[in-house]
Formats: structure tokens, sequence, C-alpha cells
């Protein structure tokens, strides 16, 4: 029995890879390492193997002694606010951004924080020992029990209405894409509440359709219906909702670099960005970098991932990071990346300034930048494929001082993810190509 964290939990195809048995033995070795003083809180997304696997887990940590309040469907957002209010562990059970069949468990330190390594390799270490031994659990009273948390939605739509401190958004019109994941209930509450006039699009789970063509994955059907109702904006969630894609009043996408510039400007005027400081990755256009030091803002880059920029942000007591894939966070507001949250603050903005979304994402000029996610056979390969490193260091010089490339290994899916700079698109795109043939080469194509 093994298991391996990745850079956002566990993640495995549902019922082979994420077995029940395997994650009954996370959550008995969970619970050993993250204790069972306090409830745990458990949600999940709307994928058809939620239900199965959160009764394992719930097994697993009630077999140890620990309790348990069961969220339901819940925005993995929403379970870390409910642990950070409780000062409780928690787990949600999802694969993000993943296509339906692939499932996994995010689990939280109390207070709702992201484990760090040493808590991950100590909880490997658990699970390592749980499969060469007869767990020997508790009985009788020890025994953990759980029960529904029947107002955790109340709950989190009552943490993001009142970070507005009472403002209202009265006026606006807003279409949102849940992506039939997560965000299907929480996200129309908090709009309506606040005055929004929502218009909902893929708010339908049934089990098998999260991401399947919509949300934040593939906003284009979004694009379309903001120009067909002439919204003010769109609003795009992925499976759990942590991150956010937005759309402007003329359809053109807003990614996470551009709404982390909403917020970093917005946050400077009102003197709430610490340290006059954001926390970015590596991938983020080099567009948000000069608009950012052009309004005096300073920028820490971190490796991708969430965690990184939650880590660089407790660190050095900052306010605003986030990833250009749409993972914005709060840190005075949220242990983790809050797709709603970082929908209503952009909302906020522009009522309150009264501009169009277009002219405040503009303020990021971005460098033509292409993307491609490679499915591979190994991804581990890479490292030690130095006819590949040859290429990426021939693209590089080919490129220059205009253009940058970026190639790592997904840390949740058999993919290798290559991003290009370059002052022309054809250029960029070019390159890219180069880089997938390399990354195919070196690494093998996927099974078909």
């Amino acid at each position: 029995m093994s298991l391996r964290f990745g850079t956002d939990g566990v993640r495995g195809v549902a019922n082979r890879e994420l077995t029940p048995e395997l994650v009954t033995a996370l959550g008995r070795a969970a619970a050993r390492v993250l204790g069972t003083d306090q409830p745990y809180v458990i949600g999940r997304d709307t994928r058809r193997s939620g239900p199965m696997l959160e009764a394992a887990l719930v097994a697993g940590l009630c077999a140890e002694g620990a309790d348990v309040l069961l969220a339901g469907v819940l925005p993995t957002p929403a379970v870390a606010t409910i642990a950070r209010q409780r000062g409780a562990p928690a787990a949600m059970i999802t694969a993000s951004h993943n296509p339906f069949p692939d499932n996994g468990v995010k689990l939280f330190a109390p207070g709702g924080r992201k484990l760090t390594d040493d808590v991950e390799q100590a909880i490997e270490d658990v699970l390592h020992d749980l499969a060469i031994e007869v767990p020997v659990g508790r009985e009788g009273h020890g025994v953990g029990v759980s029960a529904e948390l029947r107002d955790a939605l109340d709950l989190y739509v009552a943490h993001v209405v009142g970070v507005l401190d009472g403002r209202r958004l009265d006026g606006l019109k807003v279409v949102i894409d849940c992506g039939h994941g997560a965000a299907f209930r929480a996200a129309p509450r908090v709009l309506r509440d606040l005055g929004v006039d929502v218009e909902v699009r893929n708010a339908a789970p049934d089990g098998t359709n999260i991401n399947a063509g919509c949300g934040s994955t593939d906003p284009s059907e979004l694009q379309e219906a903001v120009l067909a109702t002439g919204a003010h904006a769109g609003l795009a969630f992925d499976g759990d909702a942590d991150r956010l894609i937005a759309v402007d009043e003329t359809g053109a996408l807003v990614d996470g670099d551009q709404l982390i510039a909403i917020a970093a400007f917005d946050l400077q005027e009102r003197g709430q960005l610490r340290g006059d400081t954001v926390v970015v990755t590596t991938m983020s256009n080099g567009a948000l970098h000069r608009a950012l030091a052009d309004a005096g803002i300073g920028v820490v880059e971190v490796d991708v991932g969430d965690r990184n920029v939650l880590d660089a942000l407790a660190e050095r007591d900052l306010s605003l990071g986030g990833e250009q894939s749409g993972h914005i966070i709060y840190a005075d507001l949220a242990t983790t990346g809050d797709g709603i949250l970082a929908g209503v603050q952009m909302l906020d903005v522009l009522h309150g300034t009264g501009q169009r979304l277009s002219t405040l994402a503009g303020i990021v000029a971005r460098s033509p930048q292409v993307l491609r996610a490679v499915r591979v056979a190994d991804k581990s390969r890479l490292d030690g494929a130095s006819a590949f490193w040859r290429t990426a260091q021939a693209v590089q010089a080919d490129l220059g001082d205009a253009g940058r490339i970026l190639v790592r290994p997904s840390g949740t899916e058999p993919v290798v993810r290559v991003m290009v700079e370059a002052a022309t698109e054809d250029a960029a795109a070019r390159a890219a190509d180069r880089l997938v043939d390399a990354v195919t080469t070196a690494c093998g194509p996927a099974e078909a």
C-alpha cells in the first residue's frame, strides 16, 4: 500500500489508484499524526466517487477515535474556512480541475492550514507502517462518530459576504459558470446575497459532468454568454472552486495574473497591501512583474503550487499572492485559494471604481505566451533526459532576452507543462512545438 502527496494532496483514478482501502488507511494515518482532539471537517465535490471515498475516509478516522463533521458538497475554501473558525483539522475529497474519474484527498492541519512537508512525510510513514501491521483501533466509547454539519454552507456564505464589510454589489450583472462542481450552490447564493443580478451556468452536477467542457478549464461557453447577455463580467470556477478565471465585458479572458494585479492595486490604495509586496509563481507572465514594478509593488517569486505561495505569504507576513491559473489568496481572509471570494473582491473593485473589467485587466499588457500540457508515459524521465535539456537550452538561446521558457512535471497529473514567452505569438508557438516534441521523446507518449 503506497501513497505519495503531490503538490495539492493525493490524487488518482478513483477505485483503481485511489481505492477505498487506501483512503481508509489514509484516514487512520491522518488521525494518528494530526490528532483526535477536534472533530474533522470533511467536504467533497460532486464526483460520483465522492460518497464512496468519503465513507472510507470517515471509517479510517473513526477507527482511530476521531469524530467527524460531514459538510457535504462544498468548495475546498469553505471547508478550510470552517476548519479555521473551529481550530479543527479537515479534509476535502476532490480532484479539483481533473476529469471526473479521478478523485483525491486534500488534508488540512488544525486551523485549516495546508500540511507542511514534514507532516506529509509523517503521514506517509504511518501509512507504510499500516501496510505491514494489523491496525489496532479503538473500541467501545473510544470509537469516533460522524454527524452532519448542517449549517456548513450558511457559515461559508456568511463569511464571504462579510468580507465586504457591508458594501453591496447592486447593479452588477454577472454570469457564473460553476463547472458542475462544488460551487454550484455556494457561488449563486453569495452573489445574490450581495445584490448581484446572476445568471448561473453549469450548476446541475450528475456525478460525471464536473469540469466537462465547462468551468475554469473551458470558459468558452461563459465568454459567449457574457457577450450575449451584456453582462459586466463572467466568473468561472474549477471543480472544487479554489480557483477563478474571469471574463470581461468584451468576452476576453481575465486570468490569475490580471486578477492579482487588480487586487494588488486595490489593496495598495486602501493601505492593506502589507510590505507593498505580492507573491507570485514562476508561471506568471512577465507583464505582471512590469505592471507591479511600475506601481512600486515588489514581487516574491516561488515555484508553482499554491502551497508555495501560502508558505511565502506566512513567512514574510504578506497579504496577497496567487497563480496565473487562478488561485488567488487573500491571506488575511482565507487559508487557501478561494475562487468565490476572489470573484467577490474583483467585483467590489469593479463596482466601486465604475470602470469596465477590460480596463482594469488592461493594466497587465500580457507578453505573448503559450502554455501546453503534454500527456506522457513517465514524467519522471524528464530529470535525467540530457538530450531534452540540450534542446531546452537551444530554444532559450534562440528566444534571447525577449523570451523565456519553463518546463515542469505536473504534481497532480501524468503531464509535463510547457510555458513559452516570446516577442511574438508565432515565435512562442514555434518554440513550444519544439519543446513539446522533445518532452514526448524524453518521457514517451501517453497511452491512447
